[in-house]
């Protein structure tokens, strides 16, 4: 069985700068056939998007996908509220865990599996100011030691 063919679209790069990842997943998002179009073009902002449970369905909010070129009439808001497609048993549980544990479901990514599109979902914990400066200091140290064994392997 051959593996299926995954194309990044978009990343929610701020995600992993605000918030402490604990778990992801992949879901399915229900859309119009020109947004899927727009999508191909890479024309996807998942920046400021975040999904949240209603009535026992997963939904994203924020989500900016623009508006296909050709698409006239056929064209949906770029803004609007897109479902997203995961089985009962998942959504039951992320609603346990998300009540219990004050997390929020954020978009990390979307890509196309096959011809399908797909989001990556994550669960995250909202990183404070000080937690933000910890990896920061964390990510320039390894970056002064990578510096620094680059420079004696020189010699």
């Amino acid at each position: 069985m051959a593996k299926e063919e995954v194309k990044i679209v978009a990343q929610n790069k701020k995600a992993w700068h605000d918030y402490f990842i604990e778990q992801t997943m992949e879901a399915g998002i229900e859309l119009s056939g020109t947004e899927v179009k727009s999508i191909r073009l890479g024309k996807v902002n998942l920046k400021d998007s975040y999904a949240d449970i209603r009535d026992g369905e997963v939904f994203v909010n924020g989500m900016h996908i623009s508006p296909y070129e050709q698409g006239n009439i056929f064209n949906k808001d770029p803004l609007r509220v897109r479902k997203l497609l995961l089985h009962k048993k998942e959504i039951n549980r992320l609603f346990g865990t998300i009540k219990q544990e004050g997390l929020t479901l954020v978009p990390l990514s979307m890509y196309f599996k096959g011809s399908n599109v797909k989001v990556q979902l994550g669960l995250c914990k909202g990183k404070k100011t000080h937690d933000k400066r910890d990896s920061i200091a964390v990510r320039d140290a390894q970056r002064t030691i990578d510096r620094a064994l680059k420079e004696r392997s020189k010699y």
